[in-house]
Formats: C-alpha cells, structure tokens, sequence
C-alpha cells in the first residue's frame, strides 16, 4: 500500500489574533462538539488504503479542544487506518493553553511532535498582536511541555513592530536553550479586514519595512546555522533528523488526506479543498481540480526551490536548461545543477519568488 499523511484541521481559537486570516473563530462547547462528529463522519467516509507516515492537527488552536475532545479524534483515526507505529504526530498548541492534563493525554495518544506559537517573546509585541500569552507564560509552557516531549517546534513572527534581527536572535537564543529542535520564522503578512491592517491603517501600529524584515530574518537565520540547525527550507530550520516530515511530504507533492473545514488533499493528482463553512462543510461541499502538466511542472518546482529538496529534471516534462534565465542563475550562483537535481542557493531565499517566477517563462 501507499503512504499518506493526515491534516486535521481544527478551527478554534480562544481569542483571534489581531494579524490572523485563518479560518478559524471562538465557538461554544456544543459547536466543538457538533464539529468534532462531522470530523469523525468524514475520517470514516474517506478512509483509503493508505498507510499513514504522518498525521497533523494544524488550525486555529487544536490545544483549546479538551483531552476526551482530542481522543474522540485519534481513536477514529486509529480505527479507520493504518499508522506506521513510528509515524510523525505533530499537534499545533499555544503557550497559554497548554496543560500538563493535555499533554499527558497527547503522550498517551502516541503524539511525538509538538509545534507551539510562541511568535515573540516581548510583552509588548505579544499584547499588541492580540496574543494571550506573555513571555514568561511561554517559557513555562515550553519547559513543561519538554518534559512529556524532545521534538518540540516554536514559531517566530519576522516583521512586528520594533523587532529587529538582535530583538529575534535573543528570543531563537532563549528557545534553543529550553532545547527547542526546530524553529519556523515566518516573515509578518498583513491582510485587509484584520485588525492589525486597521491599526496600520490608522499609525497605531507600525510593522518593520521590507529591507528590514530582511535584515532581521538575515541577522536570525545566520545565528540559527551557526548554532548548528539548517535551514532546510525557506523559513524552518531544524537540527538534523528533526526536520517537519508532515510538511516535507507537501513538499515532496506526497499524498495526503485533509479533514475539517477548508482542509486540502492531493490524491491520484487531484487536489481537494472541503468547504470553509460549517453550513457547507456539514453538507459535504468540496472543490476539486486536475492539475495540467504546465502546471504540475511549474508546482515542482516552485516547492523544490524553496527547500533543499531540489528540483529533478528528469521529473520535470519541460527542459529547464532552455529557460531564458537558467543559464544565467547558474553562472550567478543563484542555482546548482548536479547530477541533474537543481537547488537554489539559500542566499537567494528572500527573492526566490522573483526567481522562481522567472523560470516559468518560456
């Protein structure tokens, strides 16, 4: 049989931040309950012949769901697939909700991975973004959270206000020290109809300009390398063998199931997108596309260059070498080309979207 890898998504939150576009929103013990049954119908309405490598619970904040809540979903996963007994188990947690109740239960249901939204550690920056955790909240967690688990990942926001690269690295030095594996940076984006948008809007928030953002990640990422982590992909960075292997799998366009309101799945070469109503979600709503070969090509390799996966060209239907650019971008630096795997030179990471643009072009 195939390997898969599992999304859950749950879509709850105690508070919405002040720069989430997620879909994801507060809801009633009686909406959680009611949305966990649909999960449950739809895990077993879509089980396949598939041998599950990793399984994610991404969201909102899966840590706001109670320990039976949480059981209620693992044992319909268990029930209805197969799972590696050494499979990835990542559950997506906020500082201010983990307990030691929860984290005992995510232990006793075979979770080995945790990814927890730490984002800043200046209680400034935490307050204004609409976090409800502060610094000290965060560092208790992680160190409680270290005894039940070694594979623990923490986000960093790049970008907020007054946060510059000396700002970042002595919050990395500070995760790295309570024996943080793996750190995702994410650069700050600012959506319409966000709080944090109308701050900006109205100067009450003033967000680090481009260049700076740059600088910043720049400052960051080189502490994070020379601590001995690699960046093994544009914003993640992880000390050996504790890369994210549910994203690889994304990465590596692997097959994979998504549950839940707006949940994605790649199956037989169709994507699948659910509903991103609890309405249409109950009735089963889904879109769905066949990708063309242009446009598979162009997939490979956009998510091959932004990792250190590379791009093989022997995968690809299109000769990369006759792009007006390739030639160019190997001569620079820009790109590598050996025994036929192409891979972008991390230097150029912050404009590999310019990049990676171009080689589109016929």
């Amino acid at each position: 049989m195939k390997d898969i890898s599992l999304y859950i998504h749950i879509p709850f939150c105690e508070k919405k931040c002040a720069y989430c576009a997620f879909n994801s929103f507060c809801a009633k013990d009686d909406v959680k309950e009611k949305y966990i049954s649909l999960l449950c119908d739809e895990i077993k309405r879509r089980k396949l012949p598939r041998i599950v490598k990793t399984i994610y619970f991404g969201g909102g904040t899966p840590s706001t769901l109670f320990p039976a809540q949480f059981k209620r979903i693992y044992d319909c996963i268990y029930d209805n697939f197969d799972v590696y007994d050494n499979a990835e188990f990542t559950v997506e947690c906020n500082p201010n909700s983990i307990t030691e109740e929860l984290l005992k239960c995510y232990k006793s249901c075979r979770v080995n991975r945790l990814s927890i939204g730490v984002q800043s550690l200046s209680n400034k920056s935490l307050k204004k973004i609409g976090r409800l955790h502060d610094k000290q909240t965060a560092l208790d967690k992680i160190k409680l959270a270290r005894k039940y688990f070694d594979n623990i990942s923490c986000d960093l926001i790049v970008g907020l206000e007054g946060e510059d690269g000396k700002a970042l690295t002595g919050y990395a030095k500070q995760l790295l020290t309570l024996g943080i594996k793996h750190i995702s940076c994410y650069f700050l984006e600012v959506y319409q109809n966000t709080p944090l948008f109308k701050m900006i809007e109205e100067k009450k928030y003033k967000p680090l300009t481009d260049e700076e953002q740059i600088s910043a990640f720049e400052k960051l990422s080189n502490y994070l390398i020379d601590a001995g982590m690699e960046r093994y992909e544009i914003s993640n960075f992880a000390y050996p063998e504790y890369e994210s292997k549910h994203n690889t799998n994304y990465w590596k366009r692997g097959e994979y199931l998504g549950f839940g309101i707006s949940a994605h799945s790649f199956i037989d070469g169709v994507r699948t997108e659910n509903a991103a109503t609890l309405d249409d979600y109950k009735m089963g709503i889904t879109t769905s596309e066949k990708l063309t070969v242009k446009e598979e090509d162009e997939e490979k390799i956009m998510l091959g260059l932004r990792c250190n996966l590379g791009v093989n060209l022997k995968e690809l239907k299109v000769d990369l070498k006759e792009n007006p650019y390739y030639k160019d971008y190997i001569k620079q630096g820009i790109l590598t080309e050996k025994e036929g795997l192409v891979k972008l030179n991390p230097m150029f990471y912050q404009i590999s979207n310019t990049i990676i643009s171009n080689l589109f072009e016929k």
